[in-house]
């Protein structure tokens, strides 16, 4: 049997739904926001390749490695971008946070945050993960930064680890939450979605 199971999770800034064909308007529209396919260093969907990427999703969903879900925008209802639990690994309850996007306009409004706590406190408190990694370019500054502010520690890099669709190699940072650091990074996120903007 699957694990772990298709959920929404609900916050403020972000809704979480289990990925769809029906989301597929928006995240064409939302990769075109800011034009995130163009970024070298990430792999985002081209607009006109949006189905071919759900489907993509879905079918690592049937063979248990990947849980997808579509980042609603509450104030539109819109989807504006794509996170999935990945690289599952049911037998050691682990799962990564990633293959992750939002469209530009909703970047640094604090979507983001919600959307990792929302992942975060499901796979700690709700599937009793043991340890929670999240992967990035070494050269993705952004991401990294992201990643470092939820708390994650650097684990290592692994050196030309992936071979890019441009045909570069990528060094990938790891990093993790594991179950002892997750009180302190729950509250940590908590005070970031808290404290005024």
């Amino acid at each position: 049997m699957p694990w772990p199971d298709p959920i929404s999770l609900y916050g403020n800034a972000a809704t979480l739904v289990p990925l769809a064909h029906a989301h597929e308007a928006d995240l064409a529209k939302a990769a075109a926001d800011g034009d995130l396919y163009r970024l070298w260093y990430t792999t985002v969907p081209t607009p006109h390749k949006m189905r071919a990427e759900i489907d993509r999703r879905l079918d690592l969903q049937a063979k248990g490695s990947m849980l997808p879900f579509a980042v609603i925008d509450p104030a539109s209802s819109r989807a504006v971008g794509m996170t999935t639990y990945m690289n599952i690994d049911a037998a050691n309850r682990r799962v990564e946070i990633g293959s992750t996007w939002h469209a530009a306009s909703v970047q640094r409004t604090g979507l983001n945050t919600e959307c990792k706590y929302l992942l975060l406190r499901h796979a700690f408190e709700d599937i009793d993960c043991v340890g929670v990694e999240f992967r990035t370019h070494y050269l993705n500054t952004q991401s990294r930064r992201a990643i470092e502010r939820l708390g994650a520690k650097l684990d290592g890099i692994l050196r030309h680890h992936m071979i890019m669709p441009n045909g570069t190699l990528r060094d990938t940072c790891v990093y993790s939450i594991i179950q002892p650091d997750w009180p302190t990074v729950k509250a940590h996120l908590e005070w970031q979605m808290e404290k005024p903007r």
